[in-house]
C-alpha cells in the first residue's frame, strides 16, 4: 500500500482551500483518505498554512511520499529539514 501526502481541494467555486491528507496513491484526489494533517488557504492575504508537524513527521517516517506541491510547502515551513535531520 503506497501512501502519499497530498492536497484535497475544498471550498466553493473560484475560492478554493486545501487540506493536507494522507491517502493511498490509487485513490482519487478528493476521495477517501487515512488522516488529515492540516490545511492551506492560498486565497487569504497573507497565505494561511496550518500543519500538524508531529503527524507529518510520523507519516514521513512510515514511508508516505509527499507530492511536489506538498513537498514545497513543507520545505517552506521547515518540516522537510527536520525530517532529513532525524534520519541521520
Amino acid at each position: 500500500m503506497a501512501l502519499k501526502i497530498r492536497l484535497k481541494r475544498m471550498g466553493m467555486k473560484k475560492s478554493p482551500f486545501y487540506r493536507f491528507v494522507v491517502s493511498e496513491a490509487s485513490s482519487p484526489r478528493d476521495g477517501r483518505f487515512v488522516e488529515e494533517l492540516g490545511y492551506y488557504n492560498p486565497t487569504k492575504n497573507p497565505i494561511e498554512v496550518k500543519i500538524e508537524e508531529e503527524k507529518v513527521l510520523k507519516w514521513l517516517g512510515h514511508g508516505a511520499t509527499p507530492t511536489d506541491t506538498v513537498r514545497s510547502i513543507l520545505s517552506k515551513a521547515g518540516i522537510m529539514k527536520k525530517f532529513d535531520e532525524s534520519k541521520k
